[in-house]
Order: C-alpha cells, then sequence, then structure tokens
C-alpha cells in the first residue's frame, strides 16, 4: 500500500492505540509515513495487558517509514485530557490531519443487567468520549481546511430486533456514529470527512475472550 499511497506529513491521533485494533491502525497508517499520536491510558506494563502508548511508539517508529511517534496519556472521559492530546499533536508535528476514535468501553448486557455506573463508564467512554476528542482535533482540521474522522462504530439500523441484549452499548456506539454523521453534516464542503468502520464479525481481543462474545471460529483478528 505504502507504493500506492503517502499519508507523508500528516498527522493522526489515535485513541485506544496501545493494543488491539488501535494499533494496527497505527501501524498500517504508520507504514504510509504518516505521524502517530498513540492516545490511551496504559502507560506502564500490565501483566494481562499487552502494549502501552510507549511500546507502541516504539513500533511505529521501527518502521523505518519516516513515520514519527508521540505517546500521549489520554482519558477521553476528560476533556482537559483531550484538548492537551490535541494541543500536544498541532505543536509537536504542526498539524492534526486523522483522528481515529477508537478507544471504547464494552458491555454486553440486557437493561435489568446493567448498573448505572456501568451505563455511565461506557457512554463516557463511547459517546462522550468520542465527542469530546472529536471536538478538541476539528478546530485544527479546520485551520488547514483538511480532515478526516473515523468512528470506530457500526452503521444505525432501523430493526429494532437487532439492538436485544446490548441496549447500553448500543446507546453508547451509536452516539459515536452520530458523532461521524455530525462532523459530515457540519462540515460538508470544508475539506473534513467523517466515517465509521465496522467489522463484520467479533474482533480477537482480551474483551472478546473475557466476555465470550459469539463463536469463536468466526471472530477475526485485529489485522484485518
Amino acid at each position: 500500500m505504502s507504493r500506492l499511497y503517502s499519508l507523508k506529513g500528516k498527522t493522526a491521533i489515535i485513541t485506544g492505540a496501545s493494543r488491539g485494533i488501535g494499533r494496527e491502525c497505527a501501524l498500517v497508517l504508520g507504514r504510509l509515513g504518516c505521524n502517530i499520536v498513540i492516545a490511551a491510558k496504559s502507560d506502564t506494563p500490565h501483566p494481562t495487558l499487552p502494549g502501552t502508548i510507549f511500546s507502541v511508539a516504539e513500533e511505529v517508529r521501527a518502521l523505518n517509514s519516516g513515520a514519527q511517534a508521540l505517546a500521549c496519556k489520554v482519558d477521553v472521559r476528560d476533556e482537559a485530557s483531550c484538548r492537551a492530546c490535541a494541543k500536544a499533536a498541532k505543536e509537536t508535528f504542526g498539524s492534526v490531519d486523522i483522528l481515529i476514535n477508537n478507544a471504547s468501553a464494552l458491555w454486553w448486557q440486557d437493561i435489568k443487567d446493567t448498573p448505572m455506573r456501568k451505563y455511565d463508564l461506557i457512554t463516557g467512554v463511547n459517546a462522550r468520549g468520542t465527542f469530546c476528542m472529536t471536538s478538541a482535533c476539528l478546530p485544527y482540521m479546520a485551520e488547514k481546511g483538511w480532515g478526516r474522522v473515523v468512528c470506530m462504530s457500526p452503521a444505525i439500523d432501523p430493526d429494532f430486533r437487532r439492538y436485544g441484549g446490548a441496549t447500553a452499548y448500543n446507546i453508547s456506539k451509536m452516539g459515536m456514529s452520530m458523532v461521524a454523521m455530525g462532523v459530515a453534516a457540519e462540515y460538508k464542503g470544508k475539506g473534513i470527512i467523517a466515517n465509521t468502520m465496522w467489522p463484520a464479525t467479533v474482533i480477537e481481543s482480551l474483551a472478546a475472550t473475557n466476555f465470550q462474545l459469539g463463536d469463536r471460529k468466526n471472530w477475526r483478528r485485529a489485522t484485518i
């Protein structure tokens, strides 16, 4: 791909990039020469959670594609943390061109089995966190008249039968999708576009393993 397309000179902020899908996005964009801001909470090694913001930053630098990397500890639930990350990206690399809203909390349970603390957590990370980080990045994109926002969230399906068993989670993920559609509408014709990306089936991860999501034989790896 790097022979066909280049993102040299561009900068991408990727939330939740210390492992899993976020890390793979960092490596793919890094191979295209894009500068990467690894925005996540994990800054020290954990015995059961592989990867930190620093280890992924080193992986990006080791690609020898010209891509630079900035490890940035971020809690997307905190507005000051999001705005500090966007500011650091601009000051370090000169622009904020791409935002991948990948950070996400998981909870697949019925309404009756969902404590409000869990609802608040997944909504705070998924919907509110995506809104907050996007809000922090858009002014820098608008300065250049160019930007790409990608939310790791599904298309909104009107079939109510698709939402049983994970109502709180679906509310939070649809909120992420609404952020993408809002950006697309508000910046139409201004060089900034937004989309969502969602896997056709479960992606192998510690969360998928711990929650035993779906049938393992249908899982895909994050590299997809």
